[in-house]
Order: C-alpha cells, then sequence, then structure tokens
C-alpha cells in the first residue's frame, strides 16, 4: 500500500464536496490549493473562495498564487512533499506543477469525457437536451481534459433538471468517485485507458454574454433546455419591449406548452397572472424572471405591480 500525501486543488462549492470527502475518509491532506481572495458585493470586501473557508475550518494548509509558475509558489509546493495531487474546478496548471507529485495529478471533471470537454460541461449537457452526462477522473496531461481515463460513473438527468439541480447531482457522485480513485491509486499503479477520440465530440465552450441569449426562433424543446441549462447561472437573458421601453431580463424558470397557434413569435401574452410566449410548436410559459432594478422573482408575483402592455414582446 501506498502512503499518500495528497494536495487538494480547486475553488468553488462543487469541489468542496470532494475535499471533504477526501478529509472524512482519513486521507492525509498535506496542502489545499485555491485562489487568491477577492472583492464581491456592494462593499467590494475581500472574500475567501469556497475551498479555502472549508480548508481553514479543518486546520489544513491553505496556498493562494496568482502565478503557478512563481518561483515562491513552486519552492512552497515542493515544500509540502506531496506525491498526489487532485484537482476539482480549478484552472489549468503548467507542466511544472502537474508533473511534480511522484504518483501524478489527476482531476475531476463533470461529463463522460471524451465528451463536453471544457469549462461548462454541466450547462451544455443539459442546453443540449442530453438524457445522461456524469463524471469522470483522469490524470493531467498537456492539453484540457484529454488524458488517460482512470474511472467514469454515469448519472440520469431528469426531465425537469436545471442547471442547479445537475450541479448538486454530480457534486456529490463525483466526491465519491474522487475516493474510489485514491482507493485504485492507493494500491499500487492504475490501469488507465486512452480517451477515445471521434468526429461526433460536443464541446463545453465557456459562457459568455453572447452565447447566453435566447433565439425564441428555435423549436420549443431547445428554447426550454437553453433557458433549464442555464439556471440559475449564469441565467438565459433576452431583450424584451415593453411599451417604450426595451430592457434587458433573465429567465430562470419557464414551463412548456406543445400546441398549435399561429400567432407571432415572440410576443408576450399576459393573461390574468400567467404570461407566455409563442414560440415554434407551442408556448414558453414563464415561472420566473428578473427585471432590471429588480429581484428574481415568480412571474405571479412581478404581476402583482407590473403590467405587459399589448405591444411586449422578446427579441
Amino acid at each position: 500500500m501506498r502512503n499518500l500525501r495528497i494536495v487538494f486543488m480547486g475553488t468553488p462549492d462543487f469541489a468542496v464536496e470532494t475535499l471533504k470527502a477526501i478529509v472524512e475518509a482519513e486521507y492525509n491532506v498535506v496542502g489545499v490549493i485555491t485562489a487568491p481572495d477577492r472583492p464581491a458585493g456592494r462593499g467590494r470586501k475581500l472574500q475567501q473562495s469556497a475551498v479555502k473557508k472549508y480548508a481553514m475550518e479543518q486546520d489544513l494548509p491553505v496556498l493562494q498564487p496568482t502565478n503557478l509558475k512563481s518561483e515562491e509558489f513552486l519552492k512552497e509546493l515542493k515544500g509540502l512533499e506531496a506525491n498526489l495531487q487532485v484537482v476539482v474546478a480549478f484552472r489549468m496548471l503548467p507542466d511544472v506543477v502537474w508533473k511534480l507529485p511522484e504518483y501524478g495529478t489527476f482531476n475531476l471533471h463533470a461529463s463522460l469525457l471524451p465528451q463536453y470537454r471544457g469549462a461548462a460541461p454541466i450547462n451544455w449537457a443539459l442546453i443540449n437536451g442530453e438524457k445522461t452526462t456524469g463524471v469522470s477522473t483522469f490524470f493531467i496531461d498537456d492539453k484540457i481534459d484529454t488524458g488517460e481515463m482512470i474511472l467514469q460513473e454515469e448519472v440520469t438527468i431528469d426531465a425537469t433538471e436545471d442547471a442547479g439541480s445537475l450541479h448538486d447531482k454530480l457534486m456529490e457522485t463525483g466526491a465519491a468517485l474522487v475516493v474510489k480513485t485514491l482507493q485504485l491509486i492507493k494500491k499500487g499503479p492504475v490501469k488507465t485507458e486512452p480517451q477515445k477520440e471521434s468526429r461526433d465530440l460536443k464541446t463545453a465552450h465557456k459562457l459568455t454574454r453572447d452565447n447566453t441569449k435566447i433565439n425564441w426562433h428555435l423549436p420549443l424543446d431547445e428554447i426550454y433546455n437553453f433557458i433549464r441549462g442555464l439556471s440559475p447561472y449564469p441565467a438565459a437573458w433576452t431583450s424584451m419591449v415593453n411599451g417604450d421601453n426595451e430592457l434587458t431580463a433573465k429567465i430562470f424558470r419557464v414551463e412548456k406548452e406543445l400546441k398549435d397557434h399561429d400567432l407571432e413569435i415572440g410576443k408576450i401574452i399576459q393573461v390574468e397572472k400567467e404570461v407566455k410566449i409563442p414560440v415554434k410548436e407551442g408556448f414558453i410559459k414563464l415561472k420566473e424572471i428578473q427585471l432590471p432594478g429588480k429581484r428574481k422573482m415568480e412571474v405571479k408575483d412581478l404581476l402583482n405591480g407590473y403590467n405587459f402592455f399589448p405591444n411586449a414582446k422578446v427579441l
């Protein structure tokens, strides 16, 4: 049996669950690498990452490098004398970092690799209407999400799942998979498999303002999947005309209604406490949105003090 000395690298909530699982399985975590504290909120106070908060609660040594190639950081990292590095939701590592430990550096990725390599695998699996996704562990190499596979586990995507609920599912499944991966590595050299390349690989591009805008001329199911795939973060958005105002709205939750109609696509129809938008093959019913200067709210609550004019439409 190998005596593992682990350095963990990660930043957001998704990574905390894995670090917690490693600690609770009583593995020896000799250090934690996470992002520097960043100003956030109206007061621009420095905020610690979710991983840092948990690591400090557990009295684990924490390093927060701004430059992963700096001599100072590399000296500190070597001083931890780790023989294995575990990476979850962190940044791309330079060769000098991932090649450092004797037993390698492995990563947890929230997809069934090689599908959905990239920054936003959870969102794109939903946007593309997948019925299943999963988590993978693999040894890091010099490209993004291409290293030799260790383990995978499949997860079913429910029909009404959004990115938030799928995130939580994959977070828990991924944490357990990392512990299984550690068990294998502890026993000795791990049998790995190269990722199978093919022409039909789907990628998980970084989400930007440009690729999160709703196209109301797509079919009903594609719009529905797009909105749930971006909820609650970063949220699908649309331009909206209401009376003399053109504004931007974020849309978090909708329902779909399959129904023939001959109405103008994008017209906003308000009937009492319901708002729906005609699209190809049916209607998108708005359930939770956020207008400029307002908090996120249920549409039925919004309509207590807000109305859509007859000319209202989404663009």
